[in-house]
């Protein structure tokens, strides 16, 4: 029996470019938490405030999600992608008169432009890697994508430990936020000119929902499909959960690691990532031997194990568990959208708009974490995502399986 690839030989220039945009996105969201950290210190904002960077980036796929399905429907995946980078270029840029301005709710409408951004290009990206070769293998195919999206956030963590969190206060906000600036200024530009360079990019068409026999298939027939609406649940809880615990991880380590600093602590965030990074290249592998659901519910049950020891502030053991976390937490989020995808056919590309909405979650636990630890402490608050992941170990073992759709 032949082996299917992993993508078709024609597909590969279009693979290649797809998987890049996932480490774009990458850097942007884990570049929130260094934020949150340092706007803690310098616009004296509580840790359930803070917790709203995460709603003001997470917040934006809920909004961003249908208008950039419809956009990517209608003017194609280039231009969707063109849309997203126009958009995250422009976020960037606002970081200059929020500096300018002091602000910490400019700061997020910042951070809310930039993520419209990256919603769209995720909208985008998802269902154009699935669809990239045999739908047997469209979750390797969309956690392979992913292993650089974790390389994005590796690389965050280290842009913010070096340039914002590496500078010693002097209590002028001005000079304080003057890093910040300059930093997304420069990422501004950089994503700018990745635009343009597409621009002259050429693009084949994604074909497969062109030639479903389903041309004209609408929301409501979507919903009828049982596994899709699970998914949609099961990636709430697990953005949820990667919100709140990342959001958090700096103010752990300085909580309760005695002479932790806020710049080792966000070099430690990014080694973090370097394990989501190692998970999903495990997970992929896994994959060949063990179906993607049933690892998806071992993972599960690996990361309500790690929070719980994470919640007894065990000095570095319960510090290695925060950092073991992500290893864990890999290869949720490409396979639940993959799960959630399977036999939709013309559904896809609403489908990941949807998928893509479910993201909220990170916009709306971050801040209850935050106040949970306000009113108790930073390690309880690590007790709250065991919930998330029972959901998907749930959605792992059960609840995953395509069914006829409702009539």
């Amino acid at each position: 029996m032949q082996k299917i690839p992993l993508t078709e030989r024609h597909y590969i220039p279009t693979f290649v470019f797809v998987t890049s945009l996932f480490m774009l996105w990458g850097i942007a969201i884990s570049m929130g938490d260094v934020l949150n950290r340092h706007f803690q210190k310098v616009l004296s904002v509580s840790l359930a405030e803070s917790g709203l960077v995460q709603f003001s980036i997470f917040g934006a796929y809920a909004v961003m999600g249908i208008p950039a399905g419809m956009f990517m429907k209608r003017f194609g995946y280039k231009n969707g992608v063109l849309l997203g980078l126009g958009l995250y270029a422009m976020g960037a840029f606002l970081f200059v008169p929020a500096a300018g301005a002091e602000s910490f709710d400019f700061f997020r409408l910042a951070l809310f432009v930039l993520a419209c951004g990256l919603a769209t290009l995720e909208a985008v990206a998802h269902p154009f890697a699935a669809a990239l070769g045999h739908e047997q293998r469209s979750e390797q195919r969309i956690n392979f994508s992913q292993t650089f999206n974790a390389l994005g956030t590796i690389v965050g963590p280290l842009l913010g430990g070096v340039f914002i969190l590496g500078d010693t206060l002097t209590g002028n906000t001005q000079a304080d936020l003057f890093s910040v600036k300059m930093l997304y200024a420069a990422i501004g530009l950089t994503v700018a000119l990745i635009g343009v360079a597409f621009w002259f990019i050429r693009v084949p068409p994604l074909q497969e929902a062109r030639h479903s026999s389903q041309p004209n298939a609408t929301y409501r027939q979507l919903f009828r499909h049982r596994h899709f609406r699970w998914a949609v649940v099961a990636q709430f809880f697990n953005v949820a959960a990667q919100g709140g615990t990342w959001a958090f991880f700096i103010n752990y380590a300085v909580t309760y690691l005695p002479g932790m600093t806020d710049q080792r602590a966000a070099f430690y965030f990014s080694l973090s990532m370097v394990m989501m990074l190692l998970g999903r290249f495990v997970g992929t592998f896994l994959m060949n031997y063990i179906a993607p659901n049933r690892l998806l519910a071992l993972f599960a049950l690996g990361s309500i194990v790690q929070c719980v020891v994470i919640s007894q502030h065990w000095g570095w053991f319960s510090f290695a568990c925060a950092i073991g976390l992500q290893f864990t937490f890999s290869i949720m989020f490409p396979t639940i959208f993959g799960l959630g995808m399977k036999n939709l056919d013309a559904l896809r590309e609403k489908a990941s708009s949807i998928i893509v909405m479910g993201v909220v979650g990170g916009a709306l636990f971050p801040p209850i974490m935050g106040y949970v630890a306000d009113t108790y402490d930073v390690a309880t608050a690590y007790l709250l995502p065991i919930v998330c992941y029972a959901v998907i170990f749930l959605f792992g073992i059960r609840l995953y399986k395509p069914a006829p759709a409702l009539s």
